[in-house]
């Protein structure tokens, strides 16, 4: 190995204090062992190569030459492979690899042989079932695709690899179904990650916003999940996954409205539950997001149409209040989000008893100082339970916010703002598109077909086709006759 080149990756490793440089003589050869042991298999370093390395130094024979043993890959237990590039070389130490640099020689060799700290598979956080596998990924993206190949045991399952990040070189795989999943997704997926020029990316939520179409749009394009069940199925309708080194997300793409209201638990169970609670799921999704406009509309512009027992109740519930019916809905929603963000800061320990107690506590006070109505408590902790009942926290988030867009326009213009923002709702979510397949679908464009899985499902025999949104090849499961 030139001492230029030797020169060039001490230089990059300049100021690297925990990076080790082991001096070994094997005969007539200087070799040179470069590595950083925090990140290594120390274990399989020590057993594999400085042992190997010890050995040949005090062994009587010389023939076969050692650096032809080495040519040949004979040399040690595990592989290696030669790097000609010093930047190349000192790229591979700080990932995690050894390096064996010998004088004469115009290249090294490395092992793979890395090893990072890394928690156990648990079970998933944020996306509980009561029915079904437990699993869920972890930070470690080979963990991770193990667990995924745990599930689909068949060559036709691809991965596509990526380094992004000047600094971070982050790993990340893209995953797909050979023969299932449309080729000009695809396509876009691997030019939008080739074109990726940043200084690092630390979690999937970094490529997800490079991936988005409208910038504009609050609704999420892509899906998230931390379950390897989910990811399977996703995979087998025909959708592309993206695998991400230090995070235990996944992105699934392209992705559709009604697929964000769906858990995997509706498969776990049968056909009448997993309908039922789907259903249930859809309305009060609905609920979460237009519930306190309706009350504050209605209350303030259309009291004419609540029967006339329930106006007197509430009206004699908001004889003192101070505030306008806007107003306290506000105040009750800001203070429900402040609850809920405290709740997901404060250790999980006492997290979900100061979100829930606080709200009783403060919701009780609040009517018994007359500052806001005992009817505006209901309605406000209806929603907010409600809003607990979206599987998928993106979308989660976006109902919350257009909550406020449609108070305010209930509040100002009564049930006109509300069927207006309604319907601008709509109209945004018809003409958005992920990945070009139409976010509503199938109910716009309308395909009766899909409607299999959609609001509801059929039984799993019945469901003999996979959706025209994810694929258009391969429409017929395998299995069915």
């Amino acid at each position: 190995m030139s001492g230029n080149m030797l020169e060039v990756i001490k230089g990059q490793l300049a100021g690297c204090s925990d990076a080790v440089y082991q001096s070994i003589q094997v005969h007539e050869h200087s070799c040179l062992l470069m590595y950083i042991p925090s990140i290594v298999d120390t274990r399989s370093l020590h057993e594999n190569i400085t042992a190997a390395l010890k050995a040949e130094a005090i062994a009587d024979h010389k023939w076969p030459n050692f650096l032809e043993r080495l040519d040949q890959g004979s040399a040690f237990s595990i592989p290696y492979i030669k790097a000609y590039d010093a930047q190349k070389a000192a790229d591979l130490i700080v990932a995690g690899n050894a390096l064996l640099c010998i004088e004469e020689l115009p290249f090294v060799y490395y092992f793979e042989i890395s090893q990072y700290q890394k928690r156990a598979v648990s079970q998933s956080q944020n996306e509980l079932v009561v029915i079904g596998p437990q699993e869920a990924f972890i930070e470690d993206i080979e963990s991770n695709l193990s667990l995924l190949r745990h599930r689909i045991k068949h060559p036709d399952l691809k991965t596509k690899h990526y380094t992004i990040g000047k600094y971070t070189k982050t790993d990340v795989y893209v995953v797909y179904i050979e023969g299932l999943y449309k080729p000009e997704v695809l396509a876009e997926i691997d030019e939008t990650l080739q074109g990726i020029n940043t200084d690092g990316i630390l979690g999937i939520s970094y490529l997800a916003e490079y991936l988005r179409h409208s910038n504009f749009s609050p609704f999420p394009l892509y899906q998230y999940t931390e379950r390897p069940d989910s990811v399977a199925a996703s995979l087998m309708e025909g959708r592309i996954g993206i695998l991400q080194d230090g995070t235990p997300s996944t992105l699934l793409m392209p992705t559709t409205f009604f697929s964000l209201l769906q858990s995997s638990e509706d498969y776990y169970q049968s056909f009448y539950a997993g309908s039922w609670i789907r259903l249930v799921r859809f309305f009060f999704s609905i609920i979460s997001m237009i519930l306190p406009s309706l009350y504050v509309a209605i209350t303030t512009f259309h009291s004419e149409i609540i029967p006339s027992n329930l106006l007197i109740t509430i009206a004699s519930a908001r004889e003192n209040i101070p505030f306008s019916a806007l107003t306290e809905a506000i105040i009750m929603e800001l203070t429900f989000e402040a609850l809920r963000e405290a709740g997901t800061r404060i250790p999980k320990p006492v997290g979900q008893t100061v979100s829930i107690i606080g709200g009783i506590v403060i919701g009780q006070a609040a009517v018994q100082a007359g500052i806001v109505s005992a009817p505006m408590v209901i309605v406000v902790s209806i929603t907010g339970i409600a809003s607990y009942i979206i599987p998928h926290l993106e979308l989660g988030l976006t109902f919350r916010l257009l909550r406020f867009v449609l108070l305010l326009l209930g509040g100002m213009m009564g049930l006109i703002g509300v069927f207006a923002a309604a319907f601008v709702i709509y109209g945004h979510l018809a003409n958005l598109k992920s990945f070009g397949t139409p976010y509503l679908q199938p109910v716009a464009p309308l395909i009766f077909q899909d409607w299999k899985d959609t609001l509801f499902r059929v039984p799993t025999t019945l469901m003999d086709k996979r959706s025209s949104a994810y694929t258009n090849r391969n429409v017929r499961r395998k299995g069915k006759k």
